[in-house]
């Protein structure tokens, strides 16, 4: 296969599935890793893709299929997130083995694991989680190696993926940029998806923590199918939202904010 095949084949795998992973292309393209990256810096230097943490994501997508900055979205909805954080940390046990994702809403889950006793043992491959649980000596964090992203605060790539996939948790406490009831859950962070993938699968439970807003959004890449959440937590839904996830299977927990409070 010549350059300009492995050029169409990219791009006919990113239309098809909005965005991959180096590693995912390789194979693809029976080349070198090196070869995939030097095909996909061309492509994005003539404007047809859009490079990523760990890959590409194709560039006609529409403007809210792609990542929002980190300081953008903990500053957003932040009562319902710190509602649904509450939720979440009651469903805890003492000395549970979880693993936490390096959402805005995990953050304030973060928060509350700081100011507890509970003596847990959290993987995570957000540093601004690892610092928030940190902060309490009784437990134990184990923080992921990996690629850093400076836009997320969180690390990713083969490093990470090795790293995590030897850990059995009991559960996983993640967020996602999209929610559809009926499909699963939706990513736009083409290097963060698959550390979401691989939480999962290495967890006994998967409680997904969302805000109202999340529901109904599509974004790039399908992570998560919906038969494989046990649980959502969330500050409201829909009467119609509530019964696709429940008769998926799916608990649903809804969290009410308390009133707004100056900051």
């Amino acid at each position: 296969m010549n350059r300009s095949e492995r050029a169409q084949r990219i791009s006919e795998y990113l239309e098809e599935n909005g965005a991959a992973t180096y590693r995912e292309l390789q194979p693809l393209l029976n080349v070198s890793e090196m070869t995939v990256r030097r095909d996909v810096d061309r492509l994005a230097q003539e404007g047809r893709l859009i490079k990523t943490l760990g890959g590409a994501q194709k560039a006609n997508a529409p403007a809210d299929f792609y990542e929002s900055s980190f300081l953008a979205r903990s500053s957003s909805y932040l009562h319902e997130k710190r509602a649904i954080a509450q939720k979440a940390f009651e469903s805890l046990q003492p000395e549970e083995s979880i693993c936490v994702d390096g959402s805005s809403t995990c953050l304030e889950l973060a928060k509350i694991l700081a100011q507890a006793d509970k003596r847990l043992t959290v993987v995570t491959n957000s540093l601004l989680v690892s610092l928030e649980v940190g902060r309490n000596k009784g437990n134990t964090v184990l923080m992921l190696g990996g690629q850093y992203d400076p836009e997320t605060y969180c690390v990713s790539g083969p490093t990470s993926e090795a790293q995590i996939a030897q850990y059995n948790m009991e559960r996983a406490y993640i967020s996602t940029k999209g929610l559809l009831p009926s499909e699963g859950t939706y990513e736009s962070s083409v290097g963060l998806f698959r550390i979401k993938q691989i939480m999962a699968a290495q967890s006994r439970q998967i409680v997904l923590l969302v805000d109202h807003s999340k529901f109904g959004q599509r974004a790039l890449c399908k992570v998560l199918d919906i038969s494989q959440i046990h649980s959502v937590i969330t500050d409201s839904a829909d009467e119609e939202t509530i019964s696709l996830l429940e008769r998926a299977g799916v608990t649903v927990v809804i969290a009410q904010p308390q009133p707004c409070e100056a900051e």
